[in-house]
């Protein structure tokens, strides 16, 4: 049984890594770089995720 800190942790991980080859396989289709691509969705998912949990935090949600 994983403690819930490390299942947080594991889930955000996998979340970016899912949004990443999304990205990628995005812009493979698009015919533009794969990499900035990637990096761009990866980035704009972990703000969202940073930022959605910080929201959860001032209103005290434990999800």
């Amino acid at each position: 049984m994983w403690p819930l800190t490390q299942l947080a942790v594991l889930g955000s991980l996998c979340s970016l890594y899912f949004l990443a080859l999304l990205g990628a396989v995005a812009a493979r289709a698009g015919g533009t770089p794969t990499l900035k691509a990637a990096l761009r969705v990866m980035f704009w998912g972990a703000l969202a995720m940073a930022i959605t949990s910080g929201i959860g935090r001032v209103f005290g949600v434990v999800a």
